[in-house]
């Protein structure tokens, strides 16, 4: 072909992007083809990883009084999600909306599998906090007090930017993840994002509504369950918008040769 049809002039694809998208896609292929137990199931776990993440974040909040601190603690609950393979919700966002856009999956299995693992991570997390609250009843207070700020903080500017920074947070996380084969440096991005969006905090959808559950089962709170709901819509939107719209995005126009190539193979 001639440099003036411009296929020629065309700079070749990256290596190192190249191998990513295809550990993308290959894992986006995977976790959208699940049958409805084995997405359901992964979902749940991811629930009880993160609450057992929570409890850690809420007994070390409690006894040393440091936000920052209990935000370290808490990277266990997303270690946990690395090495068990589980499914978090807010991490939905990169590898499966890649997966689609490239044609090889459905946009209707991308929200069954939104829809489900929101469920699912919701209901494992509300469950683990039960037991947390009964098991340690000294974090009651702090997960109020901590509860208390999220719902607070109502709908506004200042949870819009903390909730657009939480799913920007967690994409960028599993987008180090994909980025590398080394082991050592994906748990490195685990735990630094987990302390940036535990530590600071951030409005994560999940991880903060399992600190709200925790709270509900003290039974001790100016908020209920509505209050929760419509604190949840909000910070899923966001998150949504910050995961897809200022990571996915910027990610798949860097990739476009690739998302080009694997739809004209559809």
């Amino acid at each position: 072909m001639t440099s003036a049809e411009g296929v020629d002039d065309e700079p070749p694809i990256e290596p190192k992007i190249d191998d990513a998208f295809s550990r993308i896609v290959e894992e986006g292929e995977q976790r959208l083809a699940r049958d409805w137990p084995e997405m359901l199931s992964t979902g749940l776990v991811a629930g009880l990883e993160v609450g057992v993440g929570i409890l850690a974040l809420l007994i070390v909040t409690e006894r040393t009084g440091s936000k920052l601190l209990g935000g370290l603690a808490f990277s266990i609950g997303f270690l946990a999600l690395l090495l068990g393979h589980s499914e978090l919700f807010t991490e939905g966002f990169l590898i499966p909306v890649t997966t689609t856009v490239a044609r090889r999956a459905r946009w209707v299995d991308l929200v069954r599998f939104w829809i489900a693992t929101l469920v699912t991570n919701l209901l494992g997390g509300w469950i683990i906090t039960w037991f947390a609250v009964e098991g340690f009843p000294e974090i009651r207070h702090t997960a109020v007090r901590s509860a208390s700020e999220f719902i607070d903080a109502g709908i506004g500017v200042r949870s819009l930017a903390l909730a657009v920074l939480a799913g920007a947070v967690i994409t960028l996380m599993t987008r180090m993840q994909h980025g590398t084969e080394s082991d050592p440096a994906r748990i490195t991005a685990s735990v630094g994002c987990a302390f940036v969006l535990a530590g600071f905090p951030l409005f994560h959808s999940i991880l903060d509504s399992l600190v709200i559950f925790a709270a509900l089962h003290t039974g001790h709170t100016p908020f209920g369950y509505l209050d929760w709901l419509g604190w949840l819509g909000w910070a899923v939107l966001w998150n949504m918008i910050g995961g897809i719209g200022l990571v996915t995005i910027l990610r798949l126009v860097r990739s476009r040769k690739r998302v080009v190539q694997d739809r004209e193979d559809q």
